[in-house]
Parts: C-alpha cells; sequence; structure tokens
C-alpha cells in the first residue's frame, strides 16, 4: 500500500512562473487524498552574483523562517534553509544535519505519519537518511549534472547511491531511462506530459489573446520557457529573424532561467525578434491562441540528448504546429510535429506550417489528449503499488 503521506524534495521553487513535474504532481498526488510536503529547491547549481540569484536568496531566508505554508488543500510547501555550495562536502554535511532535524520537525508538525519519498533531486543520499521513509521513488526529468553550474563529480556518485536506494524510477527520456537502469532495473520510462484541460482553453474562440501579443504582426512563431543558452539555440533564432523579416518571433520566459551566465546579446538588434518576459501559467493558453506556430529550438548538446520539452505536449494540446529540432525524446511523436536536421530543414518545417501542411488539428490534439498528467500518475501508482506488493522487492542493479 502507498502511504498517505508524501514528503516530495522538488528542484524547483513552488511559485515559478513555469510548473514542472515537480508542481504537477505535487497536486496530482494531493488531488488522490495524498498529503504532500512540497519541499522546495535545495540549490544545487552554484548560485551566481546577479540580481536575480541574490533575490532569490533573501527571498528563501525570509521564508525559511516560516511554518510550511498550505497551498491546496492537502499540500504544503516548505523552504528550508540549506547552504548553496553542495559541491563541498563539509557543506553537505551541514545542510544535511540541518535539514534532516528541520524535516522531522516539520512533519511532526503537519501530523505525518509513516511517509513516501517523492524525489527529483538527484543529491537526495547526501542530503538525507532515506532509511525512515516507507519507500523511496525517484522521478529523473533531467540531466541535472549537464546544466550550467552544477558540481557534476558529485552529482554522478550522489545519483548512484539514489538510484540503488530507490524502490521505482521513473525517466522522463529514453536516454534517462537507459542510462539509469544500468543502476536501477526496475526504472520506467514515461514521457513528460501536459495539462491538457489547461492549455485546450486556447482552443476557445473566446479566449482573448493578450494585447500587447495581437499588435505583434502575424505570422508569429513563438516560443514559450527558459531562455536559456543551454536550453534554447540563439544561433538559430537569430538565423531565422534574419533570413524571414516577414516572420516575427516571440519569445516568452525568463532569459538565464537556470542558467544566470546567459548571454542575451545575440538576440537583440532584430526588430521581428520579440522578447516579453514570463507570463504566468494562467494565461499561457491565452499566449499560445496568438501564435500561428509554436518552436521548440534547442542546440545538440549533452543536456538536450536526454530532455523531453513539457512544452512539447502544451504545445500540441494548445492547437499548435510544432516545428523543433530533432531531440532524440521527440522522434516517437514525429507525426505529430515537424522535426528538422538542419537550419534550413528548421526553415522549411516552419514555412510548410504556416502553409497549413504537416500533421493536422486533430491529430496534433489526440496526441496530446494521450499524455497527460491524470494519465500518467494513474500509471506511476500502479507501477509502485506492483513493486510494493512484490515479495523481496528491489530495483538495485547487481
Amino acid at each position: 500500500m502507498i502511504p498517505r503521506d508524501v514528503v516530495l524534495l522538488a528542484t524547483a521553487d513552488w511559485d515559478n512562473p513555469f510548473w514542472t513535474n515537480k508542481q504537477h504532481m505535487a497536486c496530482q498526488l494531493a488531488e488522490r487524498g495524498h498529503r504532500v510536503l512540497y519541499i522546495e529547491s535545495l540549490g544545487l547549481r552554484r548560485p551566481s552574483a546577479r540580481a536575480r540569484d541574490l533575490s532569490r536568496i533573501g527571498r528563501r531566508l525570509r521564508r525559511a523562517l516560516a511554518a510550511p505554508r498550505p497551498v491546496r488543500p492537502g499540500l504544503w510547501v516548505w523552504s528550508p534553509l540549506v547552504l548553496p555550495l553542495q559541491r563541498y562536502a563539509p557543506v553537505r554535511t551541514l545542510n544535511r544535519h540541518v535539514l534532516q532535524a528541520a524535516l522531522q520537525q516539520c512533519t511532526r508538525r503537519l501530523g505525518f505519519g509513516p511517509s513516501l519519498l517523492w524525489t527529483y533531486n538527484p543529491m537526495t543520499t547526501r542530503l538525507l537518511d532515506t532509511e525512515p521513509f516507507v519507500t523511496v521513488v525517484y522521478h529523473c526529468v533531467d540531466d541535472i549534472a549537464a546544466q550550467p553550474g552544477m558540481p557534476a563529480d558529485v552529482l554522478a556518485g550522489a545519483e548512484k547511491e539514489l538510484l540503488r536506494a530507490a524502490r521505482v524510477v521513473f525517466a522522463t527520456a529514453p536516454n534517462l531511462a537507459e542510462t539509469r537502469g544500468r543502476w536501477n532495473t526496475n526504472t520506467h520510462y514515461l514521457p513528460n506530459v501536459a495539462d491538457y484541460a489547461h492549455f485546450s482553453r486556447a482552443l476557445d474562440p473566446a479566449l482573448a489573446v493578450p494585447d500587447d501579443l495581437s499588435r505583434i504582426p502575424r505570422p508569429r512563431l513563438g516560443f514559450v520557457g527558459a531562455i536559456s543558452g543551454y536550453k534554447v539555440d540563439f544561433e538559430l533564432l537569430r538565423h531565422v529573424a534574419e533570413s524571414r523579416p516577414d516572420w516575427s518571433l516571440v519569445l516568452l520566459g525568463q532569459v538565464g532561467e537556470g542558467d544566470p551566465w546567459t548571454d542575451p546579446r545575440m538576440l537583440e538588434g532584430l526588430p521581428n525578434l520579440h522578447l516579453l518576459g514570463p507570463r504566468p501559467y494562467a494565461s499561457l493558453p491565452a499566449c499560445l491562441k496568438a501564435m500561428d506556430v509554436a518552436l521548440l529550438p534547442s542546440p545538440a548538446n549533452e543536456y538536450t540528448a536526454s530532455m523531453f520539452p513539457m512544452k512539447f505536449f502544451e504545445y500540441l494540446a494548445a492547437g499548435c504546429p510544432v516545428v523543433s529540432t530533432d531531440l532524440p525524446a521527440l522522434r516517437p511523436f514525429r507525426r505529430a510535429a515537424r522535426l528538422a536536421q538542419s537550419r534550413d530543414d528548421f526553415m522549411a518545417g516552419i514555412a510548410e506550417a504556416l502553409r497549413g501542411e504537416g500533421a493536422s488539428l486533430q491529430q496534433r490534439l489526440d496526441v496530446a489528449r494521450a499524455h497527460t498528467y491524470a494519465t500518467r500518475t494513474d500509471r506511476m501508482l500502479a507501477i509502485l503499488r506492483e513493486s510494493l506488493a512484490a515479495p523481496h522487492a528491489s530495483g538495485r542493479a547487481a
């Protein structure tokens, strides 16, 4: 039986404007009657001296003094105080002692009993003692060690420890499932999904497009998400903007999210490229309604080789034609989108989408409808129940 109480160790703050697996999974568990303590990011990446990082540190210091805050029925968010210099062993040791004691106090205050640890943090075993938990689920959604500023050498060893400790491992990309499966045989590939009900609101004729977007000339090519150098191919976007000045490129998101060393100068000085900043999650369907084509201009690197972009199914659920660079995780879904092999192919894919060629609206919606948080959560919990019911169940690889 799956414990009622769940400690969810996230790698994202709850109020990040672009929700990821962590927030959605916490909501899904709470909706199914679990009581969930959502622990915000513990600062794996080394902080920079940029204003955004300093502001976040200040906000976390203020929240660390407060009790877990209820955000939804059965769901609390907690911001523990840790030192964000995880590459150093003495810092990790101090963080472990402080975090362990604070977590015990926190769960007692909430009246938690025997709990499930659902973690996204590859450093989990270096930060927490996993033995007190009934069982451990590792939801591997990114190759975090490949992100800028991460202590890759420390993460590699810590993640292997976590994989051995986990009863079940879920991976969101084929490459993640293959590599993590070498250390835990009970690893399951379940791709990223979308909130179909939310994003399909873009199809509502009564939904108004934001004024600032409606003023941008069409055709509009849209991107929604973190505008960071390791996730977005700035050279490709500049090539598109310069080659087709009659196309408008609209980028919605925080520049440098997850990578404060991102240099956006390559995107500047282009009259048809519009950097409009992040938008609230609630407004994204209206924003996507404004787009004629949705883009996934990802570079080819170690990180994207194991990435399944969450926005893929969000774009499809909003009815948008999708043109992407050739990401390995998206190849099984090429019937619903254009996966480009080169710059020229990317340009050709956009032109075809604007002409109405490629996957039909119904094909796009059918694919999105089959990949929702509800359906994936049901599958995850079924796998977990089977694993807990199996005698002497262990996912540890020999």
